[in-house]
């Protein structure tokens, strides 16, 4: 079904006649499939739908201009594209359609997401990259309406780094820079902050990103009236068109019923930017959308009788068999077998897609039911088994939890008995369990043997004369080597190029490196983690800087939907090992406390927290992330710049290990856990608590996800038999978080002899000032009383109360 075309050449009629044939054959079957998708869904075999109809014709066009290593972000109406480029089936529609956890059945995502979310495979079975310039390449779709364009301007900007950056290893990624990224957007979505940002940040850089709007004059419900400024994205975006005097955006407009004038803007387009690396804003006008915009509702409910019929005039794939005919392309009548040959073979294809969802799960229910008949012939609870039997038995298309609902209630009502099949049920249950969970919770973070956590703690070396130098110069030395070692790592980010970062951690780097890898960013912190997914996604090894914590706000959406998300959401096929560094704890002030650690470990599962309690620490893990390939947040100590630290001599070598805690001060009477600049307001309390003969072990966490995969902590619990947990974070965050894996997984609770406690800030951003932050977080008295509090219940002769 693949449409691509081969470079502009003599071609004879029967040649031509042949591609259009078939690029019709791909329209008519993308739309059989939106068309029984529908209905599958309506009479209950899909939970949801939503589907590419009335787009078809546009993203043939697109498919034409696209070439192997280009990239694609797009949405959730790219069914034809994707079909065109020969990376979607008939099967593979229903297979995702039916949520099929099978990669070879639904290759997309292995039902991990709704159908109509599109990615191609960029790892091998091994985990490592694939030759990107030997396929076509899609990036993973998302949901959130504009989600997907940060990630495209990332995308784009990694054919300019190669084809600018000379030292740079394109093997297997790019050829010259000549890779363009092509994003697609329904018009509504246009109206979302991401668009705007991206559209800027591209004119801004200069990158070949191809950006298609399709646009049907509606989104859901709401017309382009009540969304877009003079209800046309691309007249109010008119100000980013390029002249001769100003770099900006070319503009181009077409119809999306006409074929050959897609055809040739498409190809316009992607010549423009794949050659002079200038973004090209595409607008496809007059599209429509037949059954409206997903199985959820139905578009005669808000659009006139007039608008319905307009729709049915300029339907892409109905203009295209007029303009077929009136062209002696087709005649009527072999249109109309063409069209009865895909209505049979889409009927077909999703007859198999069915039967290979669905047969596995009759299988199994077979074998339980066997299993259930068994005891119920030898149970004296029997009798209400029936039940449950029945209802499995009558339940003619059954899930997988049909079946295992049916088996684990029949083991409550034989909890007490003893036999074979009751064992073979008990087995069963266990071995279903263990086979099928994994198609739905694994691949949240990497589970080859390169994953980060495997790599080992390397210790920083030191000469016997190591300078002692402000800290920042340890992450200096240390990004300096890391960028000599790494040809293809970039950092960037607010004030990260000319002035090395607003606390001097890269100062000099861009002058020795230059200024796309070493690089300046506007305020925009979406699509400065969007860069770094899309840079990432193309195999460069980005450092997005978000300068404070707090600002981290801005992106959490891009960061939460896309990158937490992608390993799994493709069933491990694509990664985006971008590192993201920022600064953060006990500043002052409503925005600039940076602590918002629980909203980060809430929203971000499937990334690294990580929170080193010095530079050497956090250039420690920036090694060692740079040897795996996953993604992290580093929370560097914004009061530790200036701190002084010895220079170690192995740069760029040693590693801070991931998910491991160090115990920094032994004591047998608490254990105190905490991380970050806190940890130092903990030793500090420790100190003073030795003058009063109680002796605090204390814990730095490191990271935070994942947290002590060693269990270590427990260790040091069945020695002090008393856990406190402490940090700056509001309560019910962080410090909950950590007793939680402590007492749930750890199971510390068998050695407490004192109830296990948190302290935490105030349940309120800090007020500004020293004496705000002072106030507002724990500071070394509220610690030292906590624990000596925790000790007169112990003691209370011994710990007299001090207030």
């Amino acid at each position: 079904m693949h449409t691509q075309s081969e470079p502009t050449s003599e071609i004879s009629f029967d040649d031509f006649k042949a591609t259009v044939l078939n690029d019709y054959r791909i329209a008519v079957t993308s739309r059989e499939c939106s068309l029984l998708g529908r209905r599958e869904v309506l009479t209950g075999k899909a939970k949801f739908g939503i589907f590419g109809d009335g787009k078809e014709v546009p993203q043939l066009a697109m498919a034409k201009a696209f070439k192997k290593g280009d990239w694609r972000s797009g949405y959730y109406r790219d069914q034809t594209f994707m079909m065109a480029i020969d990376h979607f089936t008939i099967e593979n529609f229903f297979a995702g359609l039916y949520a099929h956890t099978s990669l070879e059945n639904d290759p997309m995502s292995a039902g991990k997401q709704m159908g109509g979310h599109f990615g191609t495979h960029s790892l091998d079975e091994n985990g490592k990259l694939k030759n990107l310039l030997e396929q076509y390449n899609s990036s993973a779709d998302i949901s959130p309406t504009a989600g997907q364009m940060p990630r495209l301007l990332g995308l784009a900007q990694a054919s300019k780094l190669f084809r600018q950056v000379p030292e740079m290893n394109t093997d297997g990624l790019s050829n010259e820079g000549n890779e363009v990224a092509w994003g697609t957007i329904g018009n509504a979505s246009t109206s979302e902050g991401m668009f705007f940002e991206t559209i800027n940040a591209a004119g801004v850089l200069q990158i070949p990103m191809v950006t298609a709007i399709w646009d049907d004059d509606y989104g859901i419900s709401v017309h382009a009236k009540h969304q877009t400024t003079k209800e046309n994205i691309s007249e109010i975006l008119s100000g980013f068109q390029r002249n001769e005097e100003e770099n900006g955006f070319e503009i181009i407009r077409v119809k999306g019923w006409d074929y050959p004038a897609l055809i040739d803007a498409f190809e316009q387009a992607g010549k423009i930017a794949r050659e002079q690396h200038v973004p090209v804003l595409l607008h496809v006008t007059e599209l429509t959308q037949p059954q409206g915009h997903s199985t959820s509702g139905s578009h005669e409910r808000y659009k006139s009788k007039d608008r319905l019929q307009w729709e049915k005039e300029h339907d892409c794939n109905t203009k295209m068999r007029e303009w077929m005919i009136n062209n002696q392309i087709a005649t009527d009548e072999e249109l109309t077998d063409l069209e009865k040959d895909i209505k049979r073979k889409v009927r077909e294809g999703k007859r198999k897609a069915w039967e290979s969802f669905l047969n596995p799960i009759k299988a199994e229910k077979k074998t339980v039911v066997s299993f259930i008949d068994t005891i119920i012939s030898e149970s004296e609870n029997g009798q209400f088994i029936k039940g449950i039997k029945q209802t499995l038995v009558d339940e003619k298309d059954p899930l997988k939890s049909d079946v295992l609902i049916a088996a684990r209630k029949t083991l409550r009502f034989v909890a007490q008995e003893q036999s074979e099949a009751i064992s073979a049920l008990k087995d069963w249950v266990t071995k279903f369990i263990a086979k099928e969970q994994p198609n739905y919770s694994s691949h949240v973070f990497s589970e080859f043997d390169s994953k980060a956590t495997n790599i080992a703690e390397e210790l920083p070396q030191y000469a016997d004369d190591a300078k002692t130098v402000d800290a920042r110069i340890v992450l200096r030395d240390n990004f300096d080597a890391l960028f000599s070692k790494y040809p293809n790592s970039v950092v960037f980010g607010e004030d990260t190029g000319t002035i090395g970062d607003v606390n001097q951690g890269l100062e000099g780097l861009q002058d020795k490196y230059g200024e796309l890898r070493v690089a300046d960013a506007g305020i925009r912190e979406t699509t400065i983690i969007g860069q770094g997914i899309g840079l990432a996604l193309r195999g460069l090894r980005p450092i997005a800087e978000i300068q404070y914590l707090d600002y981290i706000l801005y992106a959490m959406a891009t960061l939460s939907d896309d990158l937490a998300t992608l390993r799994y959401r493709t069933h491990g096929k694509q990664t985006a090992p971008l590192i993201v560094r920022t600064r953060g704890h006990r500043l002052e002030g409503i925005w600039h406390s940076g602590s918002q650690m629980g909203a980060l470990l809430g929203l971000l599962r499937g990334v690294y927290i990580l929170t080193p309690r010095n530079m050497t620490k956090a250039a420690g893990f920036y090694n060692t992330l740079m040897q795996s390939d996953e993604p992290a947040v580093i929370v560097e100590c914004l009061n530790g710049y200036r701190l002084k630290e010895k220079l170690p001599t192995n740069l760029a070598e040693f590693k801070t290990p991931i998910g491991k805690v160090e115990v920094l001060r032994e004591g047998t009477d608490i254990t105190v856990l905490s991380y970050g600049s806190t940890l130092r307001l903990v030793e500090l309390a420790a100190k003073d608590l030795q003058a009063v003969n109680i002796s605090v072990e204390v814990i730095d966490a490191q990271s935070l996800l994942p947290f002590d995969l060693n269990h270590d902590t427990v260790k040091s619990i069945a020695k002090t038999n008393r856990i406190l947990v402490v940090d700056e974070d509001m309560p019910g965050g962080a410090s909950a978080y950590l007793l939680q894996h402590i007492l749930d997984e750890q199971k510390a609770f068998r050695h407490l002899d004192s109830a296990p406690q948190t302290l935490a800030a105030r349940p309120h951003r800090p007020a500004y000032g020293t004496d705000g932050d002072y106030f507002s977080k724990p500071s070394a008295e509220d610690i030292f009383e906590k624990i000596y509090q925790i000790m007169h219940e112990v003691n209370p002769n011994a710990y007299p109360q001090i207030r």
